[in-house]
C-alpha cells in the first residue's frame, strides 16, 4: 500500500519509559511523552493470531509514520498514545517501501 501524506489523520504521542528518583529516594518507573505527530492507523484483521489476540480484548494495528530525526529514535520499549487508547510497540520500526515512513507493529 502506497502511503500519502493525506492519509496521516490521527494524532500519535510517542512515549518513552523513564525512571526516577523521588525526593525520598526511592525509584519510581513512568512514561514521558517525547513528541507528537501525525499517523496513520491500520488494524490488523484476518489471520489466525490476530482471532486470538481479539478474544483477549487486544487490538493489533500497523501504525505508519513520516521518517524524521526524531523518529529514528523509537525502538520497541516505547509506547504510543492515540485518541487515549495505549498502543504497545512489539518491534521497532522498520522503513516503507519508499523510505519517506516508518512504519511499526503495534497492539492497543
Amino acid at each position: 500500500m502506497t502511503m500519502v501524506a493525506g492519509r496521516l489523520r490521527r494524532r500519535v504521542t510517542f512515549q518513552e519509559a523513564v525512571v526516577i528518583r523521588d525526593p525520598d529516594g526511592m525509584l519510581i518507573q513512568g512514561w514521558e511523552d517525547r513528541f507528537t505527530l501525525w499517523c496513520h492507523v491500520h488494524y490488523l484483521r484476518g489471520s489466525e493470531a490476530v482471532m486470538q489476540a481479539r478474544l483477549v480484548s487486544k487490538a493489533p494495528a500497523i501504525l505508519t509514520i513520516r521518517v524524521s530525526a526524531g523518529t529514528r529514535a523509537i525502538t520497541s520499549e516505547w509506547r504510543a498514545v492515540i485518541d487515549a487508547v495505549i498502543f504497545d510497540l512489539k518491534e521497532d520500526p522498520r522503513p516503507s517501501e519508499d523510505g519517506a515512513y516508518f512504519e511499526m507493529l503495534a497492539e492497543a
